[in-house]
This record gives structure tokens, sequence and C-alpha cells, in this order.
């Protein structure tokens, strides 16, 4: 998006940073009530594949609208403003839906890392091809330059791709998609009910949920930070002076990553969710500190041209990729964690209104993650244009992307270490809560079998 508002709709760097926050604010805000409507909605064919259905349609509209009808045609800001917002809409709608899936699945403790597995093994390993096909098959063909001709390209391949995705995760869910999959332990439906009043108590007694909010959040942040496309391309484009090297290192290192994700499911399945999270976010930070110290005192175009810098570069970048990933299991799957705990304390099953609730803080805080990178480089020289993969290397381009690469990242893990130290739903927790629920939905099918 930064380099489409900037190439396809003529508006300067800086005042994109300002707009993908505001933007992504806007997402959040919809994003609650969007679940107190599906939540509330369930009918004999389940909720998961029609509302991913209504989601996906409005979004690929709305992109193809953006990068293909629109850009580079004398169309300014608020055409992209508002072409952008009801991509929002759709995409909010879609992943809500969609996040709703692993909770449905399986409340097995053990189960629930794995699953998580796959997903963030899919969330990585999909992305990567596709930057591949981006960097390596498409960019070439403009002339290594982000253009509205090469945006728009990239885009009808991504809306078609999709679609095939989509269809797949259709096929997977239909058995767990199912009415009676969506029902609490509270005893009558009125109380099952769920209103606006619920997701304000919700956040203000369930004090893991907000622990978790601040640890998933703060680390999402800084990883949205590093992750932007600007970013990205000053370090792989720039300080190693070939991006399509980087694309296919980041590529690369993607696979063993997935061998860490496995690890740290099983890690999660012994010890629970919150101590994975928190060995793996200190092994994350010292992998990264140590990944700015080797940056700072080599010539970072050589990473290119010799084996052995090369060689230790990769080694970090699949260390920390690594890392991250079983971070981001357990935090996958603390979040469903938190969904029984609820259930537990509540009586209502509302993953919906938990994911919107969660979201809409996200969306708050990570949106700056646009800010800050666009604020980053601006400082840099960078307010009217965008980093290009040919620009040439300068002393403050290195120190500011391994500031936003690595630096804002660990203060983001930080902040979640302080989180963690305040959630208590350790693995021992867990097992007691789904004893409970167990219990109370079976006192409840008893009582519903005498009263028939």
């Amino acid at each position: 998006m930064s380099y489409l508002g900037n190439e396809g709709y003529g508006i300067v760097m800086a005042s994109i940073g300002v707009i993908l926050t505001v933007t992504r604010v806007f997402d959040g805000l919809i994003d609650p009530f969007l679940a107190l409507m599906i939540d509330k909605v369930n009918t004999k064919f389940g909720k998961l594949r029609l509302f991913m259905t209504i989601g996906w349609v409005i979004r690929s509209i709305a992109m193809y609208m953006l990068f293909v009808w629109c850009s580079g045609r004398g169309f300014g800001v608020v055409y992209f403003v508002i072409l952008y917002s009801i991509y929002i809409i759709g995409s909010s709608i879609f992943d809500i839906a969609g996040n709703m899936i692993k909770p449905v699945m399986t409340n097995d403790p053990k189960q629930r890392p794995m699953i998580e597995v796959w997903g963030t093994v899919y969330s990585y390993l999909i992305p990567t091809i596709l930057t591949l096909v981006t960097t390596i098959v498409l960019l070439p063909r403009f002339g290594n330059q982000y253009t509205t001709e090469m945006l728009s390209t990239t885009a009808l391949i991504y809306i078609l791709i999709s679609l095939v995705f989509t269809i797949l995760c259709f096929l997977g869910i239909s058995d767990a998609d199912k009415p009676e999959n969506f029902i609490g332990t509270a005893a009558t439906s009125e109380e099952n009910n769920v209103s606006v009043r619920d997701m304000f108590a919700l956040f203000k007694r369930n004090k893991p949920f907000q622990m978790y909010i601040i640890s998933s959040v703060s680390a999402k942040l800084g990883q949205q930070t590093a992750s932007q496309a600007i970013i990205t391309t000053m370090l792989f484009g720039i300080l190693i002076g070939n991006i399509q090297l980087g694309s296919i290192l980041s590529a690369v290192s993607i696979l063993p990553a997935i061998v860490f994700s496995i690890v740290g499911a099983k890690y999660s399945g012994k010890f629970g969710n919150k101590a994975t999270v928190v060995t793996w976010t200190v092994i994350s930070i010292v992998i990264s500190v140590i990944s700015v110290i080797y940056m700072a005192i080599i010539d970072t175009r050589l990473i290119s041209q010799s084996r052995g810098y090369m060689i230790v570069f990769f080694a970090l970048l699949i260390l920390l990729n690594g890392a991250k990933m079983c971070v981001t299991v357990a935090n996958g799957a603390m979040r469903s964690d938190v969904i029984d705990y609820e259930l537990d304390a509540s009586g209502k099953f509302v993953p919906a209104v938990i994911t919107a609730t969660y979201n809409f803080i996200d969306q708050f805080i990570t949106s700056l993650g646009s800010t800050i990178a666009a604020a980053g480089v601006s400082v840099i020289g960078y307010a009217t244009v965008a980093p290009q993969p040919t620009d040439e290397l300068n002393p403050s381009i290195k120190w500011m992307t391994l500031f936003l690469y690595y630096g804002v990242p660990v203060l983001g893990w930080l902040v979640g270490l302080v989180a963690m130290k305040y959630y208590k739903l350790s693995k021992e927790e867990m097992v007691e809560v789904q004893r409970r629920i167990a219990d109370k939905k079976e006192a409840i099918l008893e009582q519903e079998g005498a009263d028939s």
C-alpha cells in the first residue's frame, strides 16, 4: 500500500504513513461491531464459510479497483482512502471469521499448538513464496522498480491465488463449521447472547486477556514495523545490494523456521504457552542484538559478494526467524486459552468478540508500524519518494534500517516480557479450566435430558 499510494495515487511518503495509520485504526474500530454480528448469527449451515465468502468478495473487488482500475489514472488521496477503507471492511469480516477456526476445531491443549504450527507455517510460507514470485519474476520485468504496472500485475495474481486457498480452506473446515460448535455453557440462550457491554466487561475483568494483548501487540508492533516493504527494500536492496538475493535468503530461512515451529509447539505442549513465549522471546532479543552488532561492524555489501559473510548473515536470519516462529505459535495458541478462560468465567463462548476486541487494540497500536517506518525513512531523506532497490547506500540509511528492522522489535519484546510476569494461565491452570468447562457442559446436557 505504501508503494501503491506513492506510485499510483501521487501521495507523498509521509502522508501515506499517516493514512495507513488512520485506516488501520478504522479497521480496529469496526471489528467489534462486525464481531457482535458474527457471534449472533448461527445458521444451520454454520457461520465461518458464510462470512468468509462475504469478506473475500468485498476485499477482492476493492483490491482490483485499487490496483487496476484507478491506479495511475489521476485519482488522488480521496479515492485511495475510500477504496482502501472498503478493502479493510472486507478483510475484517474475512479475518474475524477465519480466526475463529482454531478454537472451534479443538480445545486439546496439546493439539492447539500443533494446529498453530501449521497455521503459522502457512502464513509464513505462502507469503514468502509470493514474495519470491514478486521480486525474482515480476520485479525484474519492470526494471526493478515498483511501478503502477508492476503493482497491478501483482494484485491480479494475488486475487486469483487467494480464491484458490479460500476454497481449500472451506473444504478443510466443513466438519467444524456446524451450529453446535458455537454454543456456550450458560443455561439459557438469553445468557448466551453477546452485547457491547460484554465486550467492555470482558476487557475489564479478564486480566489474562489484558496481559496477552500487551505481550502480543507489543511484539507485533515491532514486527509490523520491520516487515514494511520500504524497510525490507532498504535492508536487502540497499544495505546488501541485491534484493533478489535477499528474497531468496528470506525464503530459504523459512524452511528451518518450520522445524523451529514444531519444536516450539512441542515445547508449548510440555510447558505451556506462557513459558514458551517467555523463553523464545528472550532468545529472539539475544539474536537480534548479535545481528545488529554484526551488521554494524562489517561492510554490508560484502554479504552478497562473500560466501563467509553471507553464511553468518544467513545463520543469524535462520535463528531469528525460528525464534520468532516459536513466539508466534505460542501467541496464537494463547488466544485460544483466553477464549476458554472466558467461557469458564462467564459461560459465554465468544471467540469472535475476543478476536475483535484484540483486533481493535491490535489495529490501533500496530497501525503505528507504518507510521514509524514512514517517519523513519522520511528523516533520512525519503519524505516525498519511496526507497528503491537501486538507491545508493549511506550511513544514515544503514543505521535507520538496523534500528527499524532489529531495534524496534526488541523494544516490543521487552514490553511483552514484563506483561508475561502477570499472565496467570500456565499449563496447570489451563488443565483446570478445561476440566471445569467439561463439567459445566455435561451438567447442561444432563439437565436438558431430564427436562425432555
